[in-house]
């Protein structure tokens, strides 16, 4: 079991790469095989990116940049007669959980739809980020001893599901989704946060921990001007961080950073998403799916004006490099002197940065997803 496990393991730590039987009537296989000749992603030192790209109801623009040592972000985008599915996964610890959710969420998703007859719910969804959860500490439970820091790992996890006319937001963690929604005839664009976010930076999060552990005086403490969970974990939801939901694996086989002090008698930390559900509208123009690493450095109204004020061609990559700019500014030093520092001592400068944008087609929309092109995008890639 233990050496299935493993290997299973080690098939979700494969780089992805993409497919697209739009144009190549090709797919991706389970393990990541692409079995089409040809590939237009693009790399720049520790950025990769694809500029344009076709879904069912518009078109996309995709790039990570790289800071950890190893990728710790991971995303995709599913497009089909269902509709469309965007994660963006967020790992803290090592790349284990996101490279894990980002192999399973999209299927356990596509199992609980189908249990419903293909109808999408916020409880479709919530029961796709559950499964996943429930995999993972499997695997857990597992490796544990072989492996004990196996228990240590996490994710956030964003995903966007738009089914019909309807946009699911679902949320663990603080990466971000904004709409780019058009101002009657103004020529403007509202910046509109879509998703909740965990993190106990936020007082609102703070009050939610203290209220579901209202025996615990430490659930949330200031560490060198940063509140964390139990001073050690930023987000309050996440895929894995088991260690903060079982109180089996809060033992001396874990690192002493994650010890905690007294018995985990109740999950510290939730893998239930917040989710919003949101009727497209014809004003309705781009959605900016980002890890936390863009928002450190950019707001909401700077993303969607430079989306809003430059070609679709490329929009993923130009985020990303303004918030390199901003990171280097930040440092006092050129973007030309970041660019040349590499991943892991890069980590001091910015995280990990991903970012999709998803232009809306009302028109499309409008008409359903089942003509739009098949597309398998899997940004899982190690630099």
């Amino acid at each position: 079991m233990l050496e299935g496990l493993m290997n299973l393991l080690s098939v979700c730590w494969k780089p992805f790469i993409k497919g697209d039987s739009s144009e190549t009537g090709a797919a991706v296989g389970v393990n990541g095989n692409y079995n089409g000749d040809g590939d237009d992603f693009e790399k720049d030192g520790l950025l990769w990116f694809r500029d344009i790209g076709k879904y069912g109801s518009g078109e996309y623009s995709m790039a990570v940049v790289q800071a950890n040592q190893v990728l710790e972000d991971q995303s995709q985008i599913e497009s089909g007669s269902f509709g469309t599915f965007v994660g963006v996964y967020d790992g803290h610890g090592g790349p284990d959980v996101a490279r894990y959710v980002c192999d399973h969420l999209f299927r356990n998703f596509q199992a609980t739809s189908a249990e419903d007859y293909g109808v999408v719910t916020p409880e479709t969804i919530r029961n796709a980020f559950l499964e996943t959860e429930n995999g993972f500490t499997a695997i857990v439970s597992e490796l544990f001893n072989a492996r004990p820091s196996i228990a240590t790992v996490g994710s956030c996890c964003l995903v966007g599901v738009i089914y019909q006319q309807t946009l699911f937001i679902a949320n663990l963690g603080d990466s971000r989704v904004v709409l780019g929604k058009k101002v009657g005839n103004t020529g403007g664009m509202a910046a509109i946060q879509l998703s909740s976010e965990h993190n106990a930076n936020l007082e609102e999060v703070r009050h939610e921990l203290k209220s579901l552990h209202p025996h615990d005086p430490q659930i949330v403490a200031l560490k060198h001007g940063v509140w964390r969970v139990k001073g050690i974990i930023q987000v309050s939801r996440s895929i894995g961080d088991v260690y903060m939901k079982h109180a089996e694996y809060n033992n001396d086989q874990i690192a002493q950073k994650f010890r905690l002090p007294e018995d985990v008698v109740m999950p510290i930390l939730s893998a239930t998403p917040s989710i919003l559900t949101h009727a497209i509208q014809p004003s309705d123009s781009f959605l900016i799916f980002a890890s936390d690493g863009l928002w450190e450095h950019l707001s909401n109204e700077e993303a969607v004006e430079i989306v809003h004020n430059n070609p679709r061609a490329g929009i993923a990559k130009r985020l990303v490099k303004a918030a390199l700019h901003e990171a280097a500014k930040k440092r006092e030093m050129r973007y030309s002197d970041l660019r040349k520092i590499d991943k892991r001592v890069r980590r001091h400068f910015h995280d990990d940065i991903t970012v999709i944008v998803l232009f809306l087609n009302y028109d499309q929309i409008s008409r359903g997803s089942a003509n739009g092109p098949n597309v398998s995008v899997r940004s899982a890639l190690e630099h």
